[in-house]
């Protein structure tokens, strides 16, 4: 079960990117993605449920397929693990099992989480990260900046991966934003757009317009090349 979740890390890594913030920086072997939220909680609400993972963090995003088995604990050197249930077989002997997601390198209660490694496909590679989470007093509430800091050697394509772990970071501030009321800072739906007919829809979008290329799209070119 273990190896299976694992081939499957990176497609999961790559599905349903939320609207998100932005890659602030990039170069060959290192990238940055940030991303705020404003929610109506006070800096001690927000911290209680930053350290609990297990009540916001997306299981899609988890190596066991729960985030329930999520677990943290805010003091340096304390690990932001998982638990690996034990995958009953009458046939063998089997056993529970554990992955280390990030280790805390700085807790200041209300105030910063800071955290260093890598995240979901990024846990193969040389390459680590450090993910910086802020809280700070806003009229409204707490402002959360999160902003997560990766460098060093992946076998990946940066342009992809960086695109990639810019929409999971905001997944997991969107989460812990709803579990406090939603993002107060979330912009107004789209209005409607005009029904058109099913020809001029058909014409403006053959009209010099190159087709959308998925993330999973340009991984399968770069594999083909």
């Amino acid at each position: 079960m273990f190896h299976r979740l694992a081939a499957l890390a990176f497609p999961i890594f790559l599905m349903a990117q939320p609207a998100s913030a932005e890659v602030i920086s990039a170069s060959d072997d290192s990238f940055v993605t940030r991303d705020v939220a404003v929610v109506r909680a006070d800096a001690k609400s927000v911290w209680m449920a930053l350290i609990s993972p297990a009540r916001w963090w997306n299981s899609a995003h988890t190596w066991s397929g729960d985030s329930a088995n999520l677990s943290l604990k805010p003091q340096a050197g304390g690990c932001f693990c998982e638990r690996i249930p034990e995958d009953p077989d009458p046939k063998k002997i089997t056993l529970e099992g554990s992955v280390e997601h990030m280790r805390v390198i700085q807790a200041f209660p209300e105030k910063v989480l800071r955290m260093r490694g890598g995240l979901g496909p990024l846990q193969s590679e040389p390459a680590t990260g450090v993910l910086t989470i802020v809280l700070s007093e806003h009229e409204k509430g707490t402002q959360i900046v999160w902003e997560y800091a990766v460098g060093g050697a992946m076998r990946y394509p940066l342009p992809v991966i960086s695109k990639a772990v810019d929409g999971v970071m905001s997944q997991q501030l969107d989460g812990l934003a709803n579990m406090l009321g939603g993002r107060l800072d979330a912009p107004p739906p789209p209005s409607p757009e005009p029904a058109q007919s099913e020809d001029e829809t058909e014409d403006e979008a053959t009209q010099g317009q190159a087709p959308e290329i998925s993330v999973e799209d340009a991984i399968d070119a770069m594999q083909d090349d």
